[in-house]
C-alpha cells in the first residue's frame, strides 16, 4: 500500500451548532471529560506551535497542566527553543488530537507567563527526579553524549539532595485564547468544524459561534 492509499472514514459522531456550548472552555471541558473517560492515550498531550525572530515556525508536544476560563496552561524552560520563540512573538497555537475520538482542538491566542506561586505550586509537586532533571537540563543547547547530561544531573544532586529548589528559568505560560475551533471527523471528509471567535470589543467579551466548511 501506497502512502497516498493510508485513509480513514471517519463515522463515530457528528457536531453542529445546537450540540455545544455556549461558552468554549465549557465546551472543551466536556470533550476533555469524554477523552478521558474513552482511555484516550495521554489526552493531556497538545502540539504547540511557536515561530521564532526569522518569522520560522515549529512545533512540538507538551502536555497541558490546567485549563480554565483564563486559558490553557504549560511548563517548560523559559531559555528553551520555544521560550525564546515566544519571547519574540507571543502569539502561539495548540492542536488536541484524540484519535480514538476522531476529534481535534485547535487554540489560537496570545500567552502570557503564570507567576511565581503558580510556578512554585506546580513545581514542587512534580515528581523529584522531574525537579533535578529541570536543573540539569540546558533545554535545547547542544550536548557531547549522555554521559555529559549524566554527569550534570549528577551534579544537581549533589548540590541540592532532595530539595532541589525551582530554577529561575523554569516556569508557566497561559495561553489567552481567541480563537478555538472544534473538530469532528465526519465521512468522505466533510468533518463538521465548529469555531468560536472572541468578540473583544464586547463588554461582556462573548465568543461568536460559526461553522466552517470542511
Amino acid at each position: 500500500m501506497s502512502i497516498a492509499d493510508i485513509r480513514t472514514d471517519y463515522r463515530q459522531a457528528s457536531l453542529s451548532e445546537s450540540d455545544v456550548s455556549a461558552d468554549p472552555f465549557t465546551q472543551f471541558a466536556n470533550w476533555f471529560d469524554q477523552a478521558l473517560k474513552a482511555d484516550v492515550a495521554e489526552p493531556n498531550a497538545m502540539t504547540l506551535s511557536t515561530v521564532n525572530a526569522e518569522g520560522r515556525p515549529s512545533s512540538r508536544i507538551v502536555l497541558i497542566k490546567e485549563f480554565d476560563q483564563r486559558g490553557f496552561s504549560w511548563f517548560t524552560n523559559y531559555e528553551s527553543a520555544k521560550g525564546q520563540d515566544m519571547a519574540h512573538n507571543p502569539h502561539v497555537a495548540l492542536l488536541f488530537f484524540w484519535t480514538a475520538l476522531e476529534r481535534q482542538v485547535r487554540i489560537e491566542g496570545r500567552i502570557e507567563k503564570l507567576t511565581d506561586a503558580e510556578n512554585d505550586a506546580y513545581f514542587f509537586s512534580r515528581p523529584l527526579g522531574s525537579q533535578q532533571g529541570a536543573h540539569a537540563s540546558q533545554q535545547s543547547q547542544p550536548i557531547a553524549s549522555r554521559d555529559v547530561l549524566e554527569q550534570q544531573l549528577a551534579a544537581v544532586v549533589s548540590q541540592f539532595g532532595d530539595t532541589p529548589p525551582r530554577p529561575a528559568h523554569w516556569g508557566g505560560y497561559r495561553l489567552v485564547p481567541d480563537r478555538i475551533e472544534f473538530w469532528q471527523g465526519r465521512s468522505s471528509r466533510l468533518h463538521d468544524r465548529i469555531v468560536y471567535t472572541r468578540n473583544t470589543g464586547d463588554i461582556d467579551d462573548n465568543w461568536s459561534i460559526v461553522r466552517l466548511q470542511p
